[in-house]
């Protein structure tokens, strides 16, 4: 069955935010994201599937990970109106439940923020992805303006109890490199689709590659 996560407000919360922020422009960070992918894809942290609309034809496979049990079968549920074959599976993004060097890429959305160890799960991911592969990137970082930085870093206790142990003020481009994958593009942009979500408003949007 796989490792359970369980944050049942967080989780009803963020299905009905995410619809907005798709509203707001996040369909098209999704689009560019996924855009060129194919073969075996892993996505770690799948939430509740608005990524699985935009996988292109040339991927033949994705292993969704994802243990929180509301978005799991969100999930489920988004896998069965998409393009690509999907197996939505329970795990968590530090012990991944697949074999070494299986996937020609690996995607992570909005999920880097919210792991408990960082580095472990990059390390995973490196382990999952083969030489040569990618790993795709869109995730909410530490801001470059010092005073988002600051506040950034004063509200993560309260932000990790409300947002599904998401940490606003983590360098994670830099994180990535620090696995061993090598940063091919990257893009930083502020991206805020409510008032609530002052403190994610810096963002990357990237492709890393597996020496």
């Amino acid at each position: 069955m796989g490792e359970r996560v369980r944050h049942p407000i967080f989780a009803r919360v963020y299905d009905r935010l995410s619809a907005k922020a798709e509203d707001a422009g996040q369909d098209a960070h999704r689009r560019q994201l996924l855009s060129g992918l194919r073969g075996r894809v892993i996505e770690v942290g799948a939430g509740n599937g608005l990524n699985f609309r935009h996988y292109p034809a040339a991927v033949r496979r994705v292993v969704a990970i994802e243990p929180e049990d509301y978005l799991h079968r969100r999930a489920t549920e988004a896998a069965k109106a998409a393009t690509a074959a999907i197996d939505v599976v329970r795990g968590t993004a530090d012990q991944l439940p697949v074999e070494d060097e299986s996937f020609d890429a690996g995607v992570a959305s909005l999920v880097l923020c919210s792991v408990p160890d960082q580095a472990r799960a990059l390390a995973e991911l490196h382990r999952v992805i083969r030489p040569g592969g990618e790993l795709r990137f869109y995730e909410h970082v530490r801001a470059d303006e010092r005073r988002l930085a600051r506040l950034q870093d004063v509200i993560v206790p309260v932000w990790r109890l409300l947002a599904g142990g998401c940490h606003p003020n983590r360098d994670t481009a830099q994180a990535i490199e620090a696995a061993g994958f090598v940063i091919e593009e990257l893009r930083r942009f502020d991206f805020r689709p409510t008032l609530v979500e002052l403190p994610a408003t810096p963002r990357v949007l990237g492709v890393a590659r597996r020496p």
